[in-house]
């Protein structure tokens, strides 16, 4: 594979009068998590149904694993694993039996597809439940399910369009630590998700798409930064300290009913050290202290404009 596993430049997309992407640029490294957000409406099914080959581009260019989607669409489909928004598993078959028909689709044979099975119940903790029927399975078994059935073909790149939908915090936390597993592994992901710790915990790069246009890409650190917010919280022991030190701390915002003090800082050693120092010369007693800085909600709501309705999402 590619040392970057997927390009798109100039990816331009309407329905009739409605344009869904105008002009995005991409590039995702190979052997990374890369995490797509964006407000329903914002275009990102969209998105990742051109790099799948599922819809075509008005305008644009896109590779896959170094193969230009739009000439070697076949090439592109065998190198891809793509697990949609809603698990695609037959409820009619067991477990083992969806993994085998994916295996027969693969063309791989008895003894091979056997293995490949085997060892995918056993990854994803299925084996248990391997001959019950896929109806009976929990919402992260089925996810698990759905994903091991992606994963039959043993694609270079994964495509996971908001993985987690619906999941309790449990099997979501399962979840992330088998995309970790998959990185580890030398897989690419390009995850689209409405969670934003779920970005957080596991994308290398982040990009947020707004009303079709990326409007900030980046390390989730380097998006943090962007947004202005961070300050350390003081917390005192009696009101006359908290009179005290809003006095001496130029720009801090006192909160009387709590005790505490906001001060805007960067959370940095020498800010700190600078701040707790200047207490000390004007003998202020602080209870404790915490630092808090923007995470990837502030960064969503200060980036990206009104959600649009469910009806306008494709």
């Amino acid at each position: 594979m590619t040392e970057t596993a997927i390009e798109a430049s100039g990816l331009r997309k309407a329905y009739q009068d409605k344009v869904v992407l105008d002009g995005i640029d991409l590039a995702v490294r190979a052997g990374a998590v890369f995490s797509l957000l964006g407000p329903n409406g914002a275009g990102k099914t969209t998105t990742v149904n051109i790099l799948t080959t599922l819809v075509r581009p008005d305008a644009g260019t896109v590779r896959v694993a170094g193969f230009d989607a739009a000439a070697d669409t076949r090439a592109v489909r065998a190198a891809i694993g793509v697990t949609g928004q809603f698990a695609s598993v037959d409820d009619l078959l067991t477990g083992e039996e969806n993994l085998r028909l994916m295996a027969d689709l693969q063309h791989l044979g008895a003894r091979e597809g056997k293995r490949v099975v085997d060892g995918l119940l056993a990854r994803f903790d299925l084996t248990e439940s391997a001959r019950k029927m896929a109806s009976t399975y929990s919402g992260g078994m089925r996810r698990k399910l759905d994903l091991a059935m992606t994963l039959v073909g043993r694609p270079s790149i994964i495509f996971l369009d908001e993985p987690t939908t619906g999941l309790d915090p449990r099997s979501r936390r399962t979840m992330w630590d088998i995309v970790r597993e998959l990185v580890a592994d030398g897989m690419t992901i390009f995850l689209t998700t409405q969670y934003l710790e779920e970005a957080d915990q596991l994308a290398d790069r982040v990009a947020v798409l707004d009303r079709g246009r990326l409007v900030a890409e980046g390390t989730p650190g380097e998006l943090k930064r962007q947004v202005p917010g961070s300050h350390v919280r003081l917390r005192f022991a009696a009101p006359a300290h908290l009179d005290a030190a809003a006095r001496v701390l130029a720009g801090s915002t006192p909160e009387p009913e709590s005790l505490t003090l906001r001060v805007p800082s960067d959370g940095d050693v020498k800010s700190l050290r600078f701040l707790l120092d200047r207490l000390d010369e004007y003998a202020v007693d602080v209870e404790e202290f915490s630092v808090h800085t923007p995470d990837l909600d502030d960064v969503f709501l200060a980036l990206t404009g009104n959600p649009s309705t469910e009806a306008q999402t494709r």
